[in-house]
C-alpha cells in the first residue's frame, strides 16, 4: 500500500481515496464558485447534478464502457461455467441495462419515446427506475442494498471472487449508500428533508464500477 505523509503523520490507507477528495472538491470549491450565474444560468454545483447534465452523462458513458470491459473479458475467459463468470456477467448487463436507463433507452439522443411508459413516468421519459410504484417505494432501498453488498458485504464474505468489487473500491459505494440512506429517513424527520444531490453520489457508484472492471481487465483476472 501506498504511505500518504500528513503534518500529523504517515498512513497506509487500504482503500482508493479518491470519493473523499471527490466530495471535499465538490462541497468545498464547486458549491461556492462564483459567477455561474453569468455564465451558465445556474450555481456551477447545480449545473453539476441537474438531470440530464455533465455528471449523468459521465455516468452513462463509465456504466456503458464497464459494461463492455465485463462483456469482453466473459467472452475471452476460460471458466465461463464458474460462480466467477456468472456475477460478472451479471454486473456487465446490469451496467448495460443502467446506462440504457439514464438517457431513457435512447429518448434523448433521438428523441423516439415509447408512450406506454413515458404517460405514467414520473419524468415523462422511457425508463423503468422513473415508473411510480418503483421510483416511489424499490429505487432507494434497493440502491442501498446494492451499495452495501458492493462496498462491504461482498468483499467481507467472498473475498476470493474477483468479479465483486473488493476493498479498495468501497468507500465507492459506502458513501452513496450513506447518502441514500441520509436522504430518506430525513422524509420522517422533525428537520426539512434534506436536499436532493443523487447525482453527485450516484457518480461515485458508476466510477466505482468502471475502475472495478479496468483493474480486473489490467490484471486479467478472468483468464
Amino acid at each position: 500500500m501506498r504511505e500518504i505523509k500528513t503534518p500529523w503523520g504517515s498512513f497506509s490507507p487500504e482503500v482508493e481515496l479518491f470519493p473523499i477528495y471527490y466530495l471535499i472538491i465538490i462541497y468545498g470549491f464547486v458549491y461556492i464558485l462564483p459567477f455561474g450565474e453569468y455564465f451558465v444560468g445556474s450555481t456551477w454545483f447545480d449545473l453539476l447534478k441537474k438531470e440530464d447534465g455533465p455528471l449523468e452523462w459521465l455516468q452513462f458513458f463509465e456504466y456503458l464502457s464497464a459494461s463492455f470491459i465485463g462483456f469482453f473479458i466473459f467472452s475471452n475467459n476460460k471458466k465461463k461455467n464458474s460462480l466467477d463468470s456468472f456475477i460478472l456477467l451479471l454486473l456487465s448487463s446490469l451496467c448495460f441495462f443502467i446506462a440504457a436507463e439514464e438517457i431513457s433507452w435512447g429518448e434523448r439522443i433521438t428523441g423516439f419515446t415509447i408512450n406506454a411508459f413515458s404517460n405514467i413516468s414520473i419524468q415523462g421519459e422511457t425508463n423503468l427506475h422513473n415508473l411510480p410504484f418503483f421510483h416511489n417505494y424499490l429505487l432507494d432501498p434497493l440502491l442501498q442494498f446494492v451499495c452495501l453488498f458492493l462496498g462491504w458485504i461482498g468483499w467481507k464474505k467472498w473475498p476470493h471472487l474477483n468479479s465483486l468489487p473488493n476493498k479498495k473500491f468501497s468507500l465507492f459505494f459506502l458513501f452513496a449508500a450513506l447518502f441514500f440512506a441520509y436522504y430518506d429517513i430525513s422524509w420522517a424527520s422533525t428537520v426539512q428533508h434534506i436536499r436532493n444531490d443523487q447525482e453527485i453520489f450516484e457518480f461515485l457508484i458508476s466510477t466505482g464500477l468502471f475502475l472495478h472492471f479496468c483493474d480486473n481487465f489490467k490484471n486479467n483476472k478472468y483468464i
